[in-house]
């Protein structure tokens, strides 16, 4: 009675042991590669899924986006200078089955394409375009390694440059070049602004010419202005022309006043 009960709870571990790796639950961004035998015989998941035990072999994949860090490289950039530049990769596998089958280590394989594309096309750049293009190398770098791991089943969402480090001499030489520029173009905007105050000045003295008179009343306003602003006496030699136009009209009236209009009364 004994050896037959311990044969009964022999079988019902056999029979929790059996199931137990007969049935698998995948998450919904999980899939399962299924090879029978050492033949591959298709991609199951998410959910439920039931395995012949010691026949079939499961290799679970992730199919949610990766983000792997390019380590930095040392590059020598097309004008032969020296920098160091590292990237972040996004990508997801949109085939299992490739994924698994075709290279033997997907995310080892993505991480060394990654960075020799990343060497050879920061070198073919110079230091300019790194710094003020890198929206066109980011392209650039997706691209090229999109091309290659689509073979693998591995889509490149993006590539991000992240440092592009500098040897110290170049980053004064940099420093001097942008504070260059940016006097030149304070300069520029100082020449632009004088040649426009220039032209109004012109224009001014354009109006102004054809009445005498405002030029004196400018003069006179001058004059308050100054004596407002400064507290010591000056002394400002009055040219005879500021008083012409007065005596003109002055003489004008007296010409055109009858005679006798101004004696004394008889």
């Amino acid at each position: 009675m004994f050896g037959m009960e311990s044969a009964v709870g022999l079988v019902i571990l056999l029979g929790i042991f059996i199931l137990s790796s007969a049935v698998r639950v995948l998450r919904e961004y999980e899939r399962a590669v299924i090879f029978r035998l050492g033949r591959l015989v298709g991609v199951k998941g998410p959910g439920l899924i039931l395995l012949i035990p010691a026949i079939d072999r499961m290799v679970k994949v992730s199919l949610r986006t990766l983000v792997m860090d390019v380590p930095p490289q040392d590059v020598i950039t097309k004008d032969n200078i020296s920098v160091k530049v590292n990237a972040v990769l996004y990508f997801r596998v949109v085939d299992s089955a490739k994924a698994i089958v075709e290279v033997e280590n997907f995310l080892f394989a993505t991480s060394q394409l990654s960075q020799t594309t990343l060497r050879s096309v920061v070198g073919q750049a110079e230091l300019d375009e790194i710094l003020s293009e890198r929206d066109r190398i980011n392209n650039q770098l997706q691209t090229i390694i999109d091309e290659h791991t689509d073979a693998w089943g591995i889509k490149v969402i993006g590539v991000e440059l992240k440092d592009v480090d500098l040897p110290v001499d170049m980053q004064r030489a940099i420093a001097r070049q942008a504070e260059a520029e940016r006097e030149r173009r304070a300069k520029v905007i100082n020449a632009e602004g004088e040649f426009q105050a220039a032209a109004r000045l012109a224009e001014a003295a354009t109006k102004i010419e054809g009445h005498p008179v405002a030029v004196q009343l400018r003069f006179l306003q001058t004059l308050v202005e100054v004596a407002a602003e400064n507290n010591s006496t000056m002394i400002f030699p009055v040219p005879i022309d500021l008083f012409t136009p007065f005596i003109e009209s002055a003489r004008a009236k007296a010409a055109t006043r009858p005679p006798g209009a101004g004696g004394a009364p008889a």
